[in-house]
């Protein structure tokens, strides 16, 4: 008979998801009542943070009733009984995929790829986040299903376009969540909102079953509040999937997690102003790699001279842009719900644009492809901030430059974790990037550990709406 005391509900929503997987274990916490724990949570605080578009109870009490059934049988997955958030763009057999739009009727048969391995380890899918519009920007600003506020400060963006998905994870409404990033959108909201995120080697874990935004960059990405919890969601999400074009089949496994930091060759940038860093976020930067004086190694400035962040993000956007028309025809035909003009804004700047437009603008990833062959031939691993500004007041414009930062590691393939590293002046928090080659994930992970370790910077979760 199990003596030991109860979890604190608080202590639930604040823990990582290995924590509650060693208490699960041990039976500290049953897994319906870790659902009570966390649908509670939603219902008291998704009103005023609207980071859940749908979710529903009686699904949830499904779920973790079978999860209990199975932790009295004996026989359960990698993740079973976790609470997993779903942002909108994911497909739920049977549940509308909305994609943040007015009206999208479309009703998977079939989970996606990634919701498919969910289930297989036992999670139970809490619901869809809010993400913006056609996952076409970075502030889950929706014109539609309204504005998700970052935790720490209401009426603050909380990033996007996963920014429901990290809110969620934020506020202590989920364990993790599954997003999306095709040039930042896991990671921007992860930055703003204090959480950790990372966006696997591209092919890593199959982006079937996820609406394209555009497939040379779709990445699944994964947030959470404890870095290790990514690695376990890598580990039971990845693999190769026939089904998907770009799914990425090993000829060998991971590169094995066994640098050593002090023998590390960790590449800066020169001059983080001169590419649209504000001061703040440099100040924070700064600081943060001054507390990292022997987990980063050797530092090396490297060259980016040759590479405008700027102008290829523009690229990568322009063949989001490209491919979207294509993605949203019929809702872009659709004259009694027509998407935003700001939307179809975005879209029609793609209908302007030739043919040979868009190839210079495919072709911006292969030079991105030989930047990083060269890059990493250099140094072992690329430390920046994650976003050049934080979350910002929702009824201000977005800036043009959120996902600045984020654009090298999407249009090269590569893996990118962003990890808290503190706050700025203002008290919101602010993300430190870690880039590595393809397939260096798990090697990535252990850093991102190590240095999150010395930084102490998390938040104490869960963030209350203040």
């Amino acid at each position: 008979m199990n003596t030991m005391p109860p979890v604190a509900d608080t202590d639930l929503r604040r823990a990582t998801l290995l924590q509650i997987l060693h208490w699960l274990a041990i039976g500290r916490v049953q897994p319906r009542a870790l659902a009570d724990v966390y649908q509670d949570a939603i219902e008291r605080l998704n009103p005023r943070l609207n980071a859940f578009v749908d979710f529903s109870v009686s699904l949830i009490q499904e779920q973790s009733a079978a999860a209990d059934h199975r932790r009295r049988d004996g026989v359960i997955g990698r993740l079973d009984g976790i609470p997993i958030a779903l942002k909108d763009n994911v497909d739920v057999a049977g549940v509308p995929t909305r994609a943040g739009m007015r009206r999208r009727s479309v009703v998977p048969e079939e989970d996606a790829h990634v919701v498919a391995r969910l289930r297989a380890s036992g999670a139970v899918l809490l619901g869809k986040t809010n993400m913006d519009e056609g996952a076409l920007g970075l502030a889950t600003n929706n014109p539609w299903h309204g504005a998700t506020h970052n935790p720490h400060r209401l009426g603050y963006t909380a990033g996007g376009s996963s920014g429901g998905a990290a809110a969620a994870v934020a506020s202590g409404m989920a364990v993790a969540a599954i997003g999306s990033d095709s040039l930042g959108s896991i990671r921007v909201p992860a930055s703003y909102c204090g959480v950790y995120a990372l966006k696997p080697t591209h092919g890593e874990i199959s982006a079937r079953g996820l609406v394209p935004a555009a497939r040379r960059l779709d990445a699944v990405g994964l947030l959470a509040r404890g870095v290790d919890d990514l690695t376990v969601l890598l580990q039971t999400l990845a693999g190769y999937d026939a089904d998907d074009a770009r799914s990425r089949r090993r000829r060998v496994a991971f590169s094995p997690p066994d640098w050593e930091p002090g023998n590390l060759r960790t590449g800066v940038l020169p001059d983080l102003a001169a590419i649209g860093v504000e001061r703040d976020v440099i100040d924070v930067f700064d600081g943060a790699l001054a507390q990292l004086k022997g987990e980063l190694g050797e530092r090396r400035t490297v060259d980016f001279s040759d590479w405008d962040f700027a102008r290829t993000r523009r690229a990568g956007l322009l063949l989001m842009e490209s491919e979207m028309l294509n993605t949203f025809a019929a809702e872009l035909a659709d004259e009694a719900y027509p998407v935003s003009p700001s939307l179809r804004g975005m879209l029609d700047f793609a209908t302007r644009k030739s043919a040979a437009d868009y190839a210079a603008a495919d072709l911006v990833l292969d030079a991105a492809t030989l930047k990083m062959r060269r890059l990493f031939a250099q140094v072992d691993v690329l430390v920046l901030p994650t976003t050049s500004q934080g979350a910002f007041p929702l009824d201000e414009p977005a800036p043009s430059s959120q996902g600045d930062l984020c654009s090298f590691a999407s249009l090269a393939g590569c893996p990118a974790v962003s990890i808290p590293m503190g706050t700025l002046p203002n008290g919101m928090p602010i993300g430190m990037q870690l880039v590595g080659a393809r397939g260096s994930d798990l090697r990535l992970l252990e850093l991102a550990a190590v240095c999150a370790s010395s930084l102490d910077a998390e938040p104490k979760y869960p963030v209350e709406p203040a």
